[in-house]
């Protein structure tokens, strides 16, 4: 089973056991509104386009109502769990890895690190961490692009000898630099915008930090 698939199940067991109304990180979302974005982003051709499309937004806040009170939170999850429709580009064999893996884990961790009790990171596989690597070093430029200060990311742990350099990823140039240093899955979520509760070590000069900390970084 891909890491994909797992998060998927995992997501929606920690959905069932923690209810509609629990808090995420999703700005204003409950984790009933997370299943249901959930939901449109792979089987709803009327509004998945708003989750990309600004313009489309005011039909994907219609749609998102008109689905909470189609199905009982319960048969939602459930729905989640089986995976895209047949018809859903989702559904297309290879699609599912390249397009959930992140998608799956940043909400995983919207649900585990949300509410007054956050869980820690987990340990993930090393596998895992590298598919998570080798994703920033593709997409780390444009999920960092609007910053106005240089980015540099520092895979924690990657230098094994006294002369070793560490992994990095010059994800955006400039003349302040910040580096941030952490696991490949923790970086993740800092590009995902859950700074502030990603596991990553910010260095650089104070403001250039402060800087980087107040970025809109959602993607």
């Amino acid at each position: 089973m891909t890491f994909a698939k797992t998060e998927r199940a995992e997501l929606c067991d920690l959905l069932e056991q923690v209810g509609p109304d629990a808090p995420t990180l999703c700005g204003g979302w409950d984790a009933h509104d997370l299943a249901v974005h959930l939901w449109i982003r792979e089987t709803d051709p009327i509004g998945a386009p708003g989750i990309v499309a600004k313009p489309l937004s005011g039909l994907l806040d219609r749609r998102m109502v008109e689905i909470r009170g189609r199905w009982p939170y319960g048969e939602l999850v459930e729905r989640i769990r089986k995976g895209p429709a047949r018809l859903s580009v989702f559904a297309i064999p290879g699609v599912d890895e390249g397009a959930n893996t992140t998608e799956y884990f940043v909400h995983h961790e919207d649900v585990r690190r949300a509410g007054p009790a956050p869980q820690p990171s987990r340990p993930l596989a090393a596998e895992v961490e590298e598919w998570m690597w080798r994703r920033l070093k593709l997409l780390a430029r444009a999920w960092f692009r609007r910053v106005p200060v240089g980015v540099v990311l520092e895979r924690l742990g990657s230098a094994t000898g006294p002369a070793a350099e560490p992994e990095t990823i010059r994800a955006v140039g400039g003349a302040a630099i910040v580096t941030l240093v952490g696991q490949p899955s923790e970086l993740m979520l800092y590009a995902h915008g859950r700074g502030a509760v990603a596991e990553v070590k910010l260095v650089g000069e104070p403001e250039s930090i402060e800087t980087l900390s107040s970025a809109d970084l959602h993607v």
